[in-house]
């Protein structure tokens, strides 16, 4: 089971900008492989630092199906350098915003620039959900959750049903 925390809504950590990764060693490793561990142990498909109470600009990834094999993305200072005008609506869903799920329309492809798991430097072209995940989790970085990208009304209504999930779990 993973030694981590998993931080949700409303927690002040998720809505702070994460600083950027200066040093790259084991310790970063480590941390790399326990929240790949907490992703797939929440049956997540991509979790960022912020997420586990630490503000640094890394994010793992992995969009593989139940009956892929893993095929896991590490992200160290990601940082998108193109989208596309292309607009795409996918309904989205956060294991920091348990059990709800929106609709949020995001650019249907972007580049983006990272360290990989080894310290080189990597680019990648994502479209299609891979671009939705990479997007979400960046976004993560930056102190913005998916329902950020939604109407107000919207977000009232899904932070209402949220609150009385947890009571009723409560």
């Amino acid at each position: 089971m993973s030694r981590l925390t998993l931080y949700e809504y409303p927690h002040p950590i998720l809505k702070q900008k994460a600083q950027k990764v200066e040093v790259f060693d084991d310790g970063l490793r480590q941390l790399l492989d326990d929240m790949l561990e907490m992703m797939y142990e929440c049956n997540g498909c991509g979790l960022a630092a912020p997420q586990v109470g630490i503000s640094k600009r890394i994010v793992v990834i992995d969009i593989a199906k139940e009956d892929e094999e893993p095929d896991p993305l590490y992200m160290v200072n990601p940082e998108i350098v193109w989208s596309s005008d292309e607009k795409k609506v996918c309904e989205e869903g956060c294991l920091s915003v348990p059990g709800m799920r929106a609709e949020v329309e995001r650019p249907a492809a972007v580049k983006v620039k990272y360290i990989d798991y080894n310290g080189e430097e990597k680019e990648l072209s994502a479209q299609d959900f891979l671009a939705v995940a990479v997007q979400h989790e960046l976004d993560h970085l930056d102190g913005i959750l998916y329902i950020d990208h939604i109407s107000r009304l919207k977000r009232q209504m899904l932070l209402k049903k949220l609150e009385k999930q947890r009571k009723e779990k409560a």
